[in-house]
């Protein structure tokens, strides 16, 4: 059983991208913040779930030996609910691993979304879907001929931050936190915490008090 795993709804519900971002930054994970450059195909979804790390390598043709989906289709097939798989494509915005149908597969396994660093298709079908993915770009192109997943359940990097199976993923139209498995309890329940204290300064804001005064006696900005 992953860590909080029955609280995970409640948990995107209530958490953005900047509170997890202050919430590591203050145990001395500055890093955890993907570079700018990924963005949701929807504003308004949220990434919010499990990594299943997929590594990319780019090909130019593909044949019998190739076998260009093999190990994509296992890795898809393969999702467990709230899983999220994060297509680690090094920047190549010419490999395209996500669509419409594999959309259409990792929502009927309850999957919570897509992250890549490559470039998805099929985006009017997908966002009708609602099914949040996040993305380097946008191209129509297949990825065969061009990508090939080589490796799965394995270490990767994406957009300047380590990433494992494992890893919870949160993302909205801010950007994309990647949190270490070993601190996802500590850094949800912190975190919710902040969410709490800042609404109690938003309130004081809102009653004219000055951001001096505030961040005097709470700290809190």
């Amino acid at each position: 059983m992953k860590p909080q795993t029955e609280n995970l709804e409640n948990h995107k519900q209530k958490l953005y991208s900047a509170v997890l971002s202050d919430t590591l930054d203050s145990l001395g994970y500055l890093n955890q913040v993907l570079s700018p450059g990924i963005r949701p195909l929807d504003d308004s979804s949220i990434l919010c779930g499990w990594a299943r790390v997929g590594l990319y390598l780019p090909i130019y043709h593909d044949d019998e030996l190739v076998k260009v989906y093999e190990k994509e289709l296992k890795l898809i097939d393969s999702l467990q609910p709230d899983e999220v798989p994060v297509l680690i494509c090094h920047g190549l915005k010419h490999i395209a691993p996500w669509g419409e149908l594999l959309s259409t597969r990792a929502r009927y396994l309850q999957a919570a979304g897509c992250l890549t660093d490559g470039s998805v298709r099929d985006v009017r079908v997908i966002r009708e879907m609602r099914f949040p993915v996040f993305t380097g770009g946008i191209t129509p192109v297949d990825t065969k001929y061009r990508g090939k997943l080589t490796w799965y359940d394995v270490p990767g990097k994406i957009h300047g931050v380590y990433v494992k199976s494992g890893d919870l993923v949160f993302g909205d139209v801010d950007g994309v936190v990647i949190i270490p498995k070993k601190l996802v309890e500590t850094v949800l329940n912190q975190s919710l915490q902040k969410v709490s204290d800042e609404n109690m300064v938003r309130e004081k804001i809102v009653s004219g008090e000055s951001l001096e005064k505030i961040f005097a006696d709470h700290g809190i900005l």
